[in-house]
């Protein structure tokens, strides 16, 4: 396989993500999906990173300074809008409106009124995180080929990029394809092993795969963002979301209370723990790390904590992988039990990790002209946990990770919010996972 510069070529549009130009041979069922009869038999473009080596250093991202092609702007929004070019989306997204809330928090409103028609329906229970692969069901498998963008996976040394590459006989494969129901400009889906059909369910090598990609954009505005069963993931197989917004998000920019780490089981690793101070959905800020793994294993048994203990969650990865929020969430819980208002309801607003973290795409022109910060406030807030349940998952997550923490800091201690990313702090550790009691749990 030749290694070789991207090109990217203009094609007609086509109607249907399945259409065949006739021309091709067939090869698998003749769809040409991402399954076990077509996956294994084809070729496609390759990157592949630098795996488990990298400083988690400030500034500019190491992989993007080694990388053998412009990942994100050529690699990922170049062939992101290739695919727009051959009408491969349900809608328009870049036609969509979108404005900045005034406010404190600077929330961003989007009006796209056709998404949640265009939208897949969920297919499964919401009162249950943890549940098993179904391959009845719409998974990632049945996607066609025209719409992944490149395999993405670990190298033994530098980076590398191939524009056609066959796909090895042991490998089950990372793609990042398209989301054809796109929220914003680039949105992208990272598959990982997708033809291993791993159910919507956090583990520690597909974690660090999704801070990899983080890391190789190299960009303080393409975030990764993660949602479980239960916190509005449509689909139970395991997927990351990826997009592209050229200004900070309110999130990223809310200050942050620092945790005090009395105790640690292990050596440490760079990483500080925070929660969010002031915004309105509770949430925990993992930040630096002497390496990408030694963030990413951290978060990764933290969110496997909350998974076995049955909570719902979200989860932000930031600024090129240097800063992951995890929002434990009780929105459809409240929902079933009737104590979310109907003024909310109607909006039809999801609270998913792009709504919580500030991004907010509104159904309907009355609510996208009317909103305001108190309103956004208002719905964000039906999200969180209250104080008290908040401190209890922030022990059972403490506990997973080897950490005691110390007496709560005073408010002075408070770490003003960061536009792109800033210095992070030192000192903290180590991962092991523990069940804990059932909690948080979605009634229906």
């Amino acid at each position: 396989m030749a290694e070789m510069k991207l090109t990217i070529k203009r094609v007609p549009t086509v109607l249907s993500n399945y259409q065949e130009d006739g021309k091709s041979e067939t090869v698998g069922c003749g769809r040409s999906c991402l399954g076990k009869c077509c996956f294994p038999v084809s070729n496609f473009p390759l990157y592949e990173f630098k795996k488990d080596t990298q400083k988690h250093e400030k500034g500019s991202a190491v992989a993007g300074k080694n990388s053998p092609i412009d990942f994100l702007n050529t690699l990922v929004l170049g062939q992101w809008e290739d695919r727009m070019a051959q009408g491969m989306f349900r809608y328009d997204v870049t036609a969509c409106e979108t404005k900045i809330i005034p406010g404190n928090h600077g929330f961003i409103a989007q009006l796209n009124e056709g998404r949640h028609l265009q939208k897949r329906p969920t297919e499964f229970r919401v009162d249950c995180v943890l549940q098993n692969f179904d391959s009845k069901k719409f998974n990632f498998t049945k996607v066609g080929q025209k719409e992944v963008l490149f395999r993405f996976e670990p190298s033994d040394g530098e980076p590398r990029y191939f524009e056609d590459a066959k796909v090895s006989p042991d490998s089950s494969g990372n793609v990042l394809a398209i989301n054809v129901s796109p929220i914003e400009y680039g949105h992208v889906l990272l598959i990982p092993r997708v033809l291993d059909c791993l159910s919507q369910k956090i583990d520690s090598e597909s974690f660090l795969l999704a801070v990899h990609m983080a890391s190789e954009a190299a960009s303080p505005y393409f975030r990764l963002g993660y949602n479980s069963l239960g916190a509005f993931a449509t689909i139970n197989h395991l997927h990351f979301q990826a997009y592209y917004l050229s200004v900070a998000f309110p999130v990223e920019k809310s200050p942050t209370k620092p945790i005090s780490i009395s105790k640690s089981s292990n050596k440490s690793i760079g990483v500080t723990v925070s929660q969010l101070f002031g915004y309105p959905v509770r949430g925990l800020v993992f930040e630096g790390g002497n390496t990408l793994r030694d963030i990413s294993d951290m978060v990764s048994a933290a969110c496997i904590c909350l998974q076995e203990t049955n909570i719902p969650f979200n989860v932000l990865i930031s600024d090129s992988g240097r800063r992951i929020f995890i929002f434990p969430q009780c929105y459809a819980e409240k929902q079933a039990l009737g104590e979310v208002s109907q003024e909310i309801l109607d909006t039809q607003v999801n609270p998913a990790v792009w709504e919580i973290s500030g991004h907010i795409v509104l159904k309907r022109k009355k609510d996208f002209e009317e909103t305001s910060e108190v309103h956004a406030s208002r719905l964000l807030s039906e999200v969180s946990l209250s104080e008290e349940r908040f401190d209890e998952v922030k022990s059972y997550i403490f506990e997973a990770l080897g950490l005691v923490a110390a007496v709560d800091v005073d408010e002075d201690e408070v770490t003003p919010g960061m536009n792109n990313g800033g210095a992070f702090l030192s000192r903290s550790s180590s991962h092991i996972t523990t069940p804990f009691p059932e909690g948080c749990l979605v009634l229906q």
